[in-house]
């Protein structure tokens, strides 16, 4: 039997309908990107959002930071001063007695020093009084006169000013005599 070849060549589209296609293409593609358009502009309104409450969250912290270190700066010296007012209420009570005794100043005088010791310890200020014969130390010492003596060279031989440390900071050295090489 004869091959029967039925089959129609396929006709090209129409431009109309090629036209119509790239439309449709067009028009959906044109909807893709405006949707996404959309998406972006509320993503980036939202990141500005963010953005803008963080700057304010971070100017603000900035500016109670400030005010603390101003407030620290004011009232730092606040418990060191109120450790300080006992002494001054027992220096008062002194000079308020009019007929005191020697005996009496002395005791007073003893106490007085005591709490003004302790309110200098109780906020981290430290006497340096090395006894003599301790090692020489620049670092918290400073020789006013060497003097020749049976010790061992380059120790103290007396004090003649104690010295004061603030938290391991020194504030003074403590002015000492040393001994001579020999």
């Amino acid at each position: 039997m004869p091959e029967n070849n039925t089959s129609a060549p396929a006709t090209p589209p129409a431009p109309e309908e090629i036209e119509a296609a790239l439309a449709a293409n067009a028009s959906d593609e044109m909807a893709r990107l405006q949707s996404e358009l959309s998406e972006l502009k509320a993503k980036s309104a939202d990141l500005a959002d963010q953005f803008l409450r963080a700057k304010a969250e971070a100017e603000n912290a900035r500016r109670r930071a400030e005010e603390d270190i101003a407030k620290a700066r004011k009232f730092g010296i606040e418990s060191f001063a109120e450790s300080l007012l006992p002494v001054c209420d027992s220096l008062d009570a002194a000079l308020a007695l009019p007929n005191a005794t020697a005996q009496q100043l002395r005791e007073g005088s003893d106490a007085t020093l005591r709490q003004l010791t302790a309110a200098l310890e109780r906020n981290k200020v430290v006497a340096i009084n090395p006894p003599a014969g301790e090692k020489f130390n620049p670092n918290f010492h400073q020789a006013i006169s060497v003097v020749p003596a049976d010790q061992e060279p380059n120790t103290v031989v007396t004090v003649l000013q104690k010295g004061y440390v603030i938290a391991e900071r020194i504030l003074r050295p403590a002015l000492v005599t040393v001994t001579a090489p020999k």
